[in-house]
């Protein structure tokens, strides 16, 4: 065991608790502990969001995928960075004026119903749990990689410390952990983008001639069709990358922790920007890759590619660069998953405990009791299914959560805002048709058929690896048709039009007002 990677470990998690340790003092009401009771501002919440949205996969696989595929690698980071004006231009300010806690708020707040409530949680923790479980496999193979440690003891310490700051500091120690994971992420990757162009003498020119030597691609590394076969691959992996983030309950809910729709605007813009710069980085680390230590070392140390940027930094930086790198690339899963457990506990504590169980009647006290209790449970439920799929393919799972997501939720949160003769029936019909077709094309296709290494050993009835492109519109099918065979409106005109100027502007009628009072 390396001591300097253990030290950088034992200090970032010292300060992570010492973050939740105050946390705690301030999470001592239901507001506080789901959404930081709104007190956080635009630029602090855009760090948190690139915090919940940069997860190991981007840090450690972008850098990689960039050395190996070139082109194609990098617009992977594309997809990621331009699904942020989908989701700043459509559904941002909606979201944060008619909902309060959750996804389910939002929809409820045209159609309230327990079913509602009950079909947002379920979508909720299908998403997370999708995505906490490779960001804890990815965790277990980095711990086992650093410090020598069996890959389920590793598993377990961040599971456990996941749960620790979401039990014990909701959602203020969970933002604060992603600000400060965001800081180092940007700092760290910062750093060693500087040592990686002073290797060139901050010539762009010389590292480009130096990729083309390293790679065996030579001059068709800069060129596209590297990674994807026929661009309709490309174009059904982008338009779930683009319209999924539009539909991940851990990014949308973090809209609630601003005060108002203009601190919303400031989120995503700051959230854009460093996302943004950080990509631009990591293009830069994946050519300084293939230029300084070269494809056929890469593929010799690591031949998926996932540490590149740790096997970049000690070549450049010795030991001590490489445990700061390491140390960032923890606390990125540890933040990433935090604020998915957050948004599962948020589900369960006030949709289905407060609404659908206690009838909206449980007390501030017992709704902490619930959100806690079933952090608890979901971060135990997630470590084991983590425990058990250690081979599982990490980017299958991550798929498969962009994918649900912008075939379920994704169009029944733009329809109940824009479509006014969008109905109940067309809702659950419009969730359970992209869910349905989801799961079904990625269990058709090669991530599970496959004659060399698939769970099932022949060949995929479904050719694409990204089913998007057919599940997505099938979702809108699901959601359109649905609401036109059911055969009434779900409201009157006038009742949308206030639904829709309520969304647009946060005002409600003297009606509405009266009622809430």
């Amino acid at each position: 065991m390396n001591p300097t990677y253990f030290l950088f470990l034992i200090y970032i998690i010292v300060c992570t608790l010492i973050i939740t340790y105050w946390a705690a003092k301030r999470s001592k009401t239901t507001n506080r502990f789901y959404i930081a009771a709104g007190t956080l501002t635009g630029f602090q919440n855009g760090l948190a969001i690139a915090g919940d949205f940069i997860s190991a996969a981007s840090f450690l696989g972008i850098v990689g995928m960039v050395a190996i595929r070139g082109y194609d690698g990098f617009l992977y980071s594309i997809g990621f960075l331009v699904s942020y004006l989908v989701v700043l231009f459509l559904i941002a300010e909606p979201i944060h004026r008619l909902g309060k806690y959750s996804l389910g708020d939002v929809i409820c707040s045209r159609f309230p119903s327990e079913k509602m409530r009950l079909i947002m949680a379920f979508c909720t923790f299908i998403i997370s749990i999708l995505y906490i479980i490779p960001q804890l496999v990815a965790s277990g193979f980095l711990l086992r990689l650093l410090l020598d440690i069996d890959y389920s003891i590793s598993v377990i310490v961040i599971g456990g410390l996941m749960t620790i700051y979401v039990v014990i500091g909701g959602m203020i120690a969970t933002s604060w952990v992603q600000i400060v994971k965001t800081v180092l992420l940007m700092s760290g990757t910062f750093l060693l983008t500087l040592i990686v162009f002073s290797h060139f003498n901050f010539d762009v020119e010389r590292l480009i001639g130096e990729v083309k030597t390293g790679t065996p691609l030579g001059e068709v590394f800069f060129n596209p069709g590297n990674l994807f076969d026929h661009p309709l691959e490309f174009l059904s992996l982008q338009l779930a990358l683009v319209l999924g983030t539009a539909g991940l309950p851990h990014i949308l809910i973090r809209l609630f922790t601003v005060s108002n729709a203009l601190e919303v605007r400031r989120s995503l813009i700051s959230a854009t920007w460093i996302i943004g710069i950080f990509y631009v980085m990591t293009l830069v680390l994946g050519l300084g890759t293939v230029a300084l230590l070269g494809y056929d070392l890469l593929m010799e140390l690591d031949p998926t590619g996932n540490l590149a940027a740790p096997l970049l930094a000690k070549a450049v930086g010795g030991d001590f660069l490489l445990a700061f790198v390491s140390a960032i690339a923890f606390t990125t899963i540890v933040a990433v998953v935090a604020g998915l457990v957050i948004s599962a506990t948020t589900a369960f504590a006030h949709d289905i405990f407060h609404h659908v169980l206690k009838r909206g009647k449980s007390t501030e006290q017992e709704q902490l009791q619930a959100a806690r209790w079933s952090a608890l449970g979901i971060g135990m439920m997630s470590t084991l299914f983590a425990l058990r799929l250690e081979t599982i393919n990490v980017t299958f799972l991550v798929s498969i959560t962009f994918i649900v997501a912008a075939s379920s939720i994704f169009p029944v949160l733009l329809l109940t805002i824009y479509w006014k003769r969008f109905t109940q029936v067309g809702a659950i019909v419009g969730i359970f048709s992209g869910l349905a077709a989801s799961l079904l094309f990625v269990c058709l296709g090669p991530y599970i058929m496959n004659p060399n290494d698939g769970w099932i050993r022949g060949e995929a009835v479904f050719s694409l690896y990204n089913p998007g492109i057919i599940t997505i519109p099938m979702g809108f099918l699901g959601a359109i048709v649905g609401s036109i065979l059911s055969g009434k409106q779900s409201q009157s005109k006038q009742e949308f039009n206030e639904f829709y100027i309520q969304s647009q502007s946060g005002l409600t009628s003297r009606r509405e007002k009266k009622w809430k009072v």
